[in-house]
């Protein structure tokens, strides 16, 4: 009969030798199974997240949501009192009408302006040429005067020899008549002669008077007409600034023009602010973090609640460096998602981050300081949902996700 001691010790062994079989069986099922497979338990649903926030600032009227409701895309979500925005709205259409109104005042200047100023050109231009064809004829009649005199003149010299003549004759008669060399005709004849020619003088020396007399008259015409071209001259000058009176009008129409602009730019700025006191849904989605209130007073910015989109969520998972090597966009992922129980949904590898998620870090790290340890870094990979599961209805973002990718 066999030793029990011995029996008990060989039956150990045995069954030590039977479970290292399994166990080593089992690994290398593990490991047959698992080929080809990258999982990690660093992933979450992730989805649209839409802050919506207040663009202007006012009293809160109405909230016409409520806490993780459903909402679709323009729905009202808060309405604010409007009343400031609509008084600013009416001021701005107040003050468009104005320049309107200054605009087509200064616009219809400058047509008249223009016209003006052409005419006005034209006849100071046409008064310059009228008074220098006066001053030229004033010179010339001062000339003509001048020279009547210089004649008469001539003839008061000529007429005063022939008087002289006349009454030397008469003389030399006179002694010849005593004698009765000559008869009394011929003395008669030549008195009469001295008496015309001493007429002749008077007759020469009243027109050299009266010449005379013209001249001053000619040379007050000649000042006359000089002044006037002096005048004409300036008024030339004159008319010939007026383009620049044009241009300044024309640059107040300009103005009047920006003044216009500006006063549309506010009116539009009134009706945009008047728009944003009712604030709209601008996703599908539902509600969340809310934090407004009727009658709270909110400041532009001011976050009031998010809109969470749950039709078009997907999956960020972290996998080490070290499991990517053979992970490419569009292989096959399951996705076990902790929430429901290790529930399986299938979805595919859609794209790998540019950088690993601490380079994106508040504080990312520098390596070249201080000493170095190596650390297994993880990339973000962005897993999207197969098409025909209900994922927009059971997932939302944060949730927990153990993808498992197919790399063979």
């Amino acid at each position: 009969m066999a030793d029990p001691a011995s029996f008990l010790s060989s039956t150990r062994f045995k069954i030590i030798v039977a479970v290292a079989v399994l166990l080593i069986g089992a690994v290398a099922a593990w490991l047959v199974l698992t080929r080809g497979q990258e999982s990690t338990d660093d992933a979450q649903v992730d989805g649209h997240v839409t802050q919506m926030a207040a663009r202007v600032g006012g009293t809160v009227l109405k909230v016409h949501v409520a806490d993780n409701q459903a909402v679709t895309a323009g729905a009202v979500l808060v309405e604010l009192d409007p009343r400031d925005y609509q008084i600013a709205l009416d001021r701005a259409r107040a003050e468009l009408a104005d320049a309107d109104a200054s605009l087509v005042a200064a616009q219809s200047n400058v047509p008249i302006a223009s016209t003006a100023a052409a005419s006005n050109l034209t006849t100071a231009q046409g008064g310059l040429a009228q008074a220098r064809s006066a001053v030229v004829a004033a010179e010339r009649e001062v000339d003509a005067a001048r020279a009547r005199i210089a004649a008469l003149q001539a003839r008061e010299r000529e007429a005063q020899a022939n008087a002289t003549r006349a009454t030397r004759d008469v003389e030399r008669l006179a002694g010849l008549l005593a004698k009765d060399e000559v008869a009394q005709q011929q003395y008669d004849a030549a008195v009469a002669a001295a008496a015309a020619g001493r007429a002749a003088v008077d007759s020469a020396r009243a027109q050299v008077r009266e010449a005379e007399a013209g001249v001053p008259v000619a040379e007050s015409r000649l000042a006359q007409a000089r002044t006037g071209e002096q005048q004409a001259t300036a008024a030339v000058r004159s008319a010939r600034t007026v383009p620049d009176q044009v241009t300044a009008i024309r640059a107040r129409a300009t103005s009047a023009q920006a003044r216009v602009d500006q006063a549309r730019a506010t009116l539009a700025q009134a009706e945009l602010n008047l728009q944003y006191t009712t604030i709209t849904a601008a996703t599908d989605g539902i509600i969340a973090k809310k934090s407004v209130n009727p009658g709270q007073v909110i400041q532009p910015g001011q976050p009031l609640f998010a809109i969470v989109r749950v039709d078009d969520v997907w999956v960020t998972a972290n996998f080490k460096e070290t499991q990517l090597a053979n992970m490419r966009p569009g292989q096959r992922v399951t996705l076990d998602v902790d929430a429901y129980g290790g529930r399986e949904f299938s979805g595919t590898v859609d794209s790998i981050a540019a950088a690993t998620g601490a380079r994106f870090s508040l504080l990312p790290p520098e390596n070249a300081t201080g000493n170095f340890v190596k650390v297994v870094q993880r990339i973000p990979v962005k897993i999207v949902l197969d098409a025909g599961q209900d994922g927009g209805a059971v997932l939302r973002p944060g949730m927990s996700v153990t993808p498992t990718v197919h790399t063979r």
